[in-house]
């Protein structure tokens, strides 16, 4: 039997172990690109703080997006909720009221990343230290999710971990979308414009798709097949499609999951539906608003289906009674 209080807790350690990784790629692209592209260019460090989704809250305690400043708010500052360290945090606490359901070694790595993020996070205000603060993070992460695929059964527990990755992904990989290639798209500047390849290699590195990208398109790094591919691709990781239809093959080893399907239907159908060139040319923002509004009613059907006092019963893979209300 699986208590409701236990998904929850599972769901939410993976969303936030995949929200570090994300969060510590985008930084190490944004500072080597920045490094390619010429000094007097309009790129910066704001756009890292509209992926957050949270620059109210920035610009409330900094009057400008320097270096510094957006490298402080992002990793260590107590004034953002979603900073890095906040998240391994939560999601250490989220897997030490679960680890007896855990590979041992899960818990030894997040415990040793939480103490090395602690004990080094100034090392991201100076440029020679950030690489192998960041680099040291993503592998960490990486280890965590290998772990998991390779030590872990694969039961109801691990869909939950499952669902928490990929909904965290396709969240990631439309924040991403939105602030990046609304930027590169409608409004090309044209002293940056021969650097269009650089910025859009960079859109494809902070999700890691830039190999696997040459690999299946085919094709210089252009605009439209770029977005094409980190919407509707079927293989890539962290394409939203492939996201969603991991969700969905979670759901179906789960027992209540009609509201969630439903739900998931909804923005399958949006991604896969999505004629991209016009997107291009009307609105890309206000089509990711719709997208990321789609991922909002998938959690919460999944937090009304699952976190809110039920237990979840294995022997939904038996044919028998899937749930019990508790007292």
């Amino acid at each position: 039997m699986l208590l409701s209080s236990v998904a929850e807790r599972v769901y939410w350690f993976a969303r936030y172990v995949e929200r570090v990784e994300n969060t510590a790629r985008i930084l190490l692209v944004n500072n080597n690109l920045l490094l390619d592209m010429p000094r007097n260019s309009t790129l910066g460090w704001e756009p890292i703080i509209s992926i957050t989704g949270i620059p109210d809250k920035f610009f409330e305690n900094h009057k400008e997006a320097t270096e510094r400043n957006v490298m402080s708010f992002i990793i260590m500052d107590a004034k953002n909720p979603s900073c890095m360290l906040s998240s391994i945090t939560h999601a250490r606490e989220n897997l030490r009221t679960s680890r007896a359901i855990f590979p041992r070694a899960v818990w030894e790595t997040l415990n040793d990343l939480y103490n090395y993020a602690r004990e080094n996070k100034s090392a991201v205000l100076t440029r020679r230290s950030r690489y192998d603060f960041l680099r040291h993070v993503i592998d960490s992460c990486h280890l965590i999710s290998g772990t998991l695929s390779a030590s872990m059964s694969h039961d109801q527990i691990y869909e939950f971990v499952r669902m928490g990755r990929n909904i965290e992904r396709a969240d990631m990989t439309s924040r991403v979308i939105d602030v990046r290639a609304e930027n590169l798209l409608p409004k090309n500047d044209e002293e940056l414009k021969p650097f269009d390849d650089i910025q859009w290699k960079s859109v494809l590195d902070s999700l890691a798709g830039y190999q696997m990208y040459r690999r299946y398109v085919h094709v210089r790094v252009r605009g439209v097949e770029v977005l094409r591919y980190l919407l509707q691709d079927k293989y890539f990781p962290r394409a939203i499609n492939h996201c969603l239809n991991q969700v969905e093959l979670c759901l179906r080893n789960l027992p209540l999951n009609e509201a969630p399907q439903y739900a998931l239907v909804k923005a399958q159908r949006m991604v896969r539906n999505a004629r991209v060139e016009k997107i291009v040319n009307d609105s890309l923002n206000d089509y990711i608003n719709q997208l990321q509004l789609a991922f909002i009613d998938i959690n919460a059907e999944l937090t009304s289906s699952y976190f809110e006092g039920r237990e979840v019963s294995t022997a939904i893979y038996y044919g028998e009674p899937a749930v019990k209300e508790t007292a």
